[in-house]
């Protein structure tokens, strides 16, 4: 009996699954045992015509495939090559066992990709269970993206089994290309970021005290929500957030040319955040994933490490707007259904966009509301307590003049999120200023006395909650940093608190 290894998907991680073999005497036939899919089952034909395509004979025995683990439900064309090989070198005393092989077979014996292709290769390598693969020579490009891989690329079912043959004697394709945008490095680890801006804040007119609540919060991750009339600006500035976001590091580039396989999108392996904007029609499946027989990422899980935006906030059902407080809180969103639970990394930054009331004139100076105190007082309550209570900063918007002028650019933004990054890590700090555990709190947010004193002020006025002094401190932070300060002064905790939500 000989075996291959190839994997499957599980959720948004890939499992490993070993391919066995076996020809024993009896009538002809061809089975896939170990719940496959039609892909695989379809499989059979692909791999007898490819064979007799290339002269190769095909055995008049009793075949028989075994996808272990048994029990793990598998899909994906890319088991095509590893069972074509494993018929063809039956006889041949080439070692397998340590061998991926991924590709699947055209009629003719082509081998070619698959859209699962990338996404499974990088989430086995991530796990660090591949050393070498034999993949689609089409596929080199993009694999060749992945750090600590050695890739052999075949063009044909000819050129796969004359490899495994001559194994000893084979040099890889590939040795990985290197990102090539601006970076820099700190403890043997490179961030990367780019120097383009397809939207830019120079565009923006007026709105000083939101230009400087978008700042604090790509310079720190935090949450925010912009309030103001219909016009002023509120989408304008959540789609150029994007663009002034810190720096990534390579794993962060691989996870999101990840993502962009899993949503059908061709991968930039760009130094780009992900921003995912959802409707307000939405349901509650797409936005945080689900199926009824395999768990399938939603909007939130393809927004990690990037920006999750709703506009319309108060649109969106109450079912949706109260689920987001889990992923908000732990980074992470669980999904359970009968045969699977999964949990999908979903460490976003939430940027949400709302009017001040239904008919979004409250705020308007020239324009008069057509809402009664009922209708607001509604509008309102649809976001609860405790989902606001993950906000870290809460902007009202003001109105738009004609006397309105341009401020400051995306790359000077940019400069300073940067800028603020880089000091992150010079002082130890491995994760954004939002995402701080208690621990990190302690040790990273250092207040002066009158800072101390201010805080315990406010908590005792505003009868803030654990959570909301925690944020508060975690914003304080951002802004000291943006300051070139050292500590949290009492100027930067009164600059946090004014965004507290009133």
């Amino acid at each position: 009996m000989k075996s291959v290894n190839c994997a499957t998907y599980e959720g948004l991680d890939a499992k490993v699954v070993n391919v066995e073999f076996t020809l024993t005497k009896g009538l002809p036939s061809f089975s896939i045992v170990g719940m496959a899919s039609t892909a695989i089952t379809e499989s059979k034909e692909r791999v007898k015509s490819a064979l007799l395509s290339n002269e190769f004979s095909f055995p008049p025995k009793r075949i028989t495939f075994s996808l272990a683990p048994s029990e793990l439900s598998k899909s994906g064309s890319q088991f095509d090559l590893s069972m074509a090989l494993l018929i063809l070198l039956e006889d041949s005393d080439a070692d397998l066992n340590e061998w991926f092989v991924f590709g699947e077979l055209g009629l003719d014996g082509v081998v070619k990709e698959n859209i699962q292709l990338y996404p499974l290769i990088l989430s086995l390598a991530n796990q660090s269970l591949l050393s070498k693969a034999i993949v689609p020579y089409e596929a080199l490009d993009k694999l060749s993206k992945i750090p600590n891989v050695e890739f052999y690329g075949v063009k044909n079912l000819n050129e796969a089994v004359e490899l495994l043959k001559n194994q000893e004697t084979i040099e890889p394709n590939i040795i990985k290309s290197e990102i090539e945008y601006p970076s820099y490095k700190y403890q043997s680890k490179q961030y990367f970021y780019m120097k383009e801006y397809d939207e830019d804040f120079i565009d923006v007119k007026g709105q000083d005290i939101a230009k400087r609540a978008a700042l604090i919060a790509a310079a720190g991750f935090h949450n925010i929500i912009f309030e103001g009339s219909p016009g002023c600006g509120k989408s304008m500035i959540a789609s150029r957030l994007r663009f002034i976001l810190p720096p990534m590091d390579e794993s962060e580039i691989l996870d999101v040319a990840k993502l962009q396989v899993l949503e059908g999108v061709n991968p930039e392996f760009k130094p780009r955040r992900a921003m995912q904007s959802v409707h307000h029609t939405s349901t509650s499946a797409s936005v945080f994933g689900g199926g009824s027989h395999k768990a399938q990422i939603g909007e939130v899980g393809l927004a990690n490490n990037g920006i999750l935006f709703f506009d319309e906030l108060p649109h969106f059902s109450k079912n949706v707007l109260e689920s987001l407080r889990e992923p908000m809180q732990d980074g992470k969103i669980r999904i359970s259904r009968v045969n699977s639970k999964i949990v999908y990394p979903a460490n976003f930054l939430f940027i949400g966009a709302m009017n001040p009331c239904p008919c979004g004139n409250l705020l308007d100076a020239h324009k008069e509301c057509r809402c009664n105190e009922l209708e607001i007082q509604r509008y309102k309550n649809r976001l609860s307590d405790p989902f606001l209570d993950r906000i870290d900063l809460n902007v009202v918007m003001q109105n738009v003049s004609t006397n309105d002028k341009a401020s400051v650019s995306s790359k000077e933004m940019h400069k300073m999120v940067v800028e603020t990054h880089i000091k992150m890590l010079k002082r130890g700090q491995h994760s954004f200023n939002a995402k701080m555990s208690d621990k990190e709190i302690e040790k990273f947010c250092v207040m002066s006395d009158d800072a101390k004193q201010t805080l315990e002020m406010a908590t005792s006025r505003f009868t803030l909650s654990f959570r909301s002094i925690k944020k508060v401190q975690k914003v304080s932070r951002t802004i000291a940093d943006l300051a070139k300060s050292e500590i949290i002064e009492k100027e930067h905790l009164l600059e946090a608190l004014s965004y507290r939500r009133r």
